[in-house]
């Protein structure tokens, strides 16, 4: 699974490790995020983020 960053504030989210905080498990691939989620740091959307190299 590959990981993503947000563009405007940098933050990756690692489907590994997953978000937690906002309800989202270990093991969920970005695809798999619900479309109201957001950046954990920053409030972006899901469309501010691009896949990290």
């Amino acid at each position: 699974m590959k990981k993503y960053e947000c563009t405007l504030c940098g933050y990756i989210y690692d489907p590994e490790v997953g978000d937690e905080e906002n309800g989202i498990k270990a093991g969920t691939d970005f695809a798999d995020l619900p479309e109201d989620w957001v950046c954990p740091l920053c409030g972006a959307e899901k469309s501010d983020f691009e896949p990290a190299e």
